[in-house]
Order: C-alpha cells, then structure tokens, then sequence
C-alpha cells in the first residue's frame, strides 16, 4: 500500500508542477508565458527577470515530468522546493498563514508534500521501479 500511496503523492505533484510549468514556460493553458511571467518576478526583486523565468518555467515543467513518471524524484523535488519557497517568502508570507487571506496555508502544505517525497523516493510503481 506504500507504494500506491507514493504514487498518489508523486503523480499528484507532478501534474500540478507540470501544468504550472505549461502556463509559466510555454504560456499555455491560461499561463503567462515567460514575458509575463519575468514582470512579476521582477517586481519581486528578481534580475534577469526573464532568465529567472525561464529558469523557473522549465525547471518546473521537467521537474513535473520526473515526478509523473517517477524518476529522479528526490532530485526534482529540489527546485520544486525552492519554487514554493519563494512564493512562500515573497508573495504571501506578509499575508499570514490562511489562503483565504492571500496567505502561505497552500504553499506549505505543498513544501510537506515534496518533503515527504523527498524521503520517500520514487516508490516501486515508478519507471525507475526502486
């Protein structure tokens, strides 16, 4: 039951990453694309703006990818992190916990979930099959 529980976690993240990296990256899917995208970071204080963009849309597009087909996904784990810790610090840590305040409530729980797969690997019923 593990395993279909890490497969659960892994597939769920995953495609939750990759279409976040759809919409950053490629602009699809409602997203805002790179140019955007780069905007707003820069108004967080980001320079290149454009390159942390692109930086930031593919790692999580590939990121999501490893973790959908279950490989190298403590590695992906890694930037997905720092993705949700930035949003944590920079946009909705000044908000307070709650979401339905704008505040960090989702971005933690999603830095759990990621922690948690840190530790627990790709699982069996993954391409890597560990």
């Amino acid at each position: 039951m593990k395993d279909w529980g890490i497969l659960v976690l892994r597939v769920s993240l995953g495609v939750m990453f990759f279409a976040h990296g759809l919409q950053i990256a490629l602009g699809k899917m409602g997203g805002p694309g790179p140019e955007k995208f780069s905007q707003f970071i820069a108004s967080l204080g980001f320079t290149p703006a454009l390159i942390w963009a692109y930086v930031a849309g593919y790692s999580i597009l590939i990121a999501g990818v490893c973790l959908v087909l279950g490989i190298f996904s403590r590695l992906a784990c890694v930037p997905l992190g720092i993705f949700i810790l930035v949003a944590m610090f920079k946009v909705h840590w000044s908000k307070g916990f709650f979401i339905t305040n704008g505040g960090y409530e989702y971005n933690f729980i999603i830095l759990c979930a990621l922690i948690a797969l840190m530790f627990l690997g790709d699982g069996t019923l993954s391409i890597t099959k560990k």
